[in-house]
């Protein structure tokens, strides 16, 4: 099969505002727009959202802050030493998406402060706040936020999928749902080096939504399926690139399309910096079809399947677990 690597496919960007001021007219625009979006490529961009743009620009400070502490500071929050294995600092290297490759970039992974016990659950990992003042008061209030935004998107997706508006909302919104904030720098390369590696290897998410920022250098590419053509995401001021996740595609029957995406290690003169947010959701929530995504005498096309086993498992091939 020959892979074709082309700008063919649009990305589309929707604006929410009019959603989140109540206009009812423009939420139903919008609802379609994103079922449009999520059918086909599977990836979008969010605009009018309510995340301040002075939390952002804080944010990414922050993070190219704490990357920037000596080795040694960083690998005392190694995801190994983690209480549920997840949180933590994840050195260049460290995971592998796409055969062959290793992923060329730094992570570090928050989520919600809870006792351990559960699968993905417990404690963060922080550095010292002499280390890298305000890191954590910003990395919380970051994750708020983007716990409020998911909220809202996963209620236009229901209604995307002519459910009830709140459909999906103890999915992510309850104390026990699972959604994880990873902060990412990629290190800038040669022309020789980024042809023969990846900052993120070629695959789909895990979960059920993933909403990016990212900085204005590029690099992330989508598969767009029907025309085999792999294409760039274009920086697009105040954006959220949104995409669906495997569990959605799972859970709506096929309908909404989880998309194979990559990064390409950023040829440039700095470092590239990005910060996504994954709606995982309940951990014995069942994933089946939704009954708005199955036509009469239609067969379901996977098997019903937790949302904790779908990502042990994804989890475990991920990091050769």
């Amino acid at each position: 099969m020959t892979i074709k690597h082309e700008k063919s496919v649009a990305i589309p960007v929707i604006d929410i505002s009019g959603y989140l001021v109540g206009n009812p007219s423009r939420t139903v625009e919008i609802a379609g727009e994103l079922s449009a979006a999520c059918r086909d490529p599977g990836f979008f961009q969010v605009i009018g959202h309510d995340v301040s743009l002075e939390l952002r620009t804080r944010l990414f400070a922050i993070v190219a802050q704490f990357y920037s502490l000596p080795l040694e500071k960083k690998t005392a929050l190694s995801r190994g030493l983690s209480v549920n294995g997840a949180r933590g600092y994840e050195a260049i290297e460290s995971q592998e998406l796409e055969s062959g490759f290793r992923d060329l970039k730094e992570g570090f992974m928050i989520g919600p402060e809870l006792p351990p016990g559960k699968f993905l659950q417990g404690p963060n990992l922080w550095p010292d706040e002499r280390d890298c003042p305000g890191f954590r008061a910003t990395m919380e209030e970051y994750f708020a936020a983007m716990r409020s935004v998911s909220v809202k998107m996963f209620r236009l997706l229901a209604l995307s999928l002519h459910l009830d508006e709140h459909y999906f909302d103890a999915f992510v919104d309850s104390r026990d749902s699972i959604s994880m904030c990873r902060a990412h720098r990629y290190p800038q390369v040669d022309v020789e080096t980024s042809e023969r590696s990846r900052g993120i290897g070629a695959h789909t998410d895990f979960g059920a939504m993933t909403l990016l920022l990212q900085d204005n250098l590029g690099g992330l590419e989508v598969f767009h399926r029907p025309t085999n053509t792999w294409n760039a995401v274009p920086y697009v001021e105040d954006a959220y690139v949104v995409n669906i996740g495997d569990m959605m595609e799972q859970w709506t029957n096929g309908r909404y399309m989880s998309t194979l995406h990559r990064v390409i290690s950023p040829v440039s003169n700095k470092d590239r910096y990005s910060v996504v947010f994954f709606n995982e959701g309940l951990l014995d929530q069942v994933i089946e079809c939704i009954p708005t995504c199955i036509e009469p005498g239609e067969v379901p096309l996977h098997q019903p399947v937790t949302v904790e086993a779908h990502l042990r498992k994804r989890y475990g091939l991920s990091y050769k677990e």
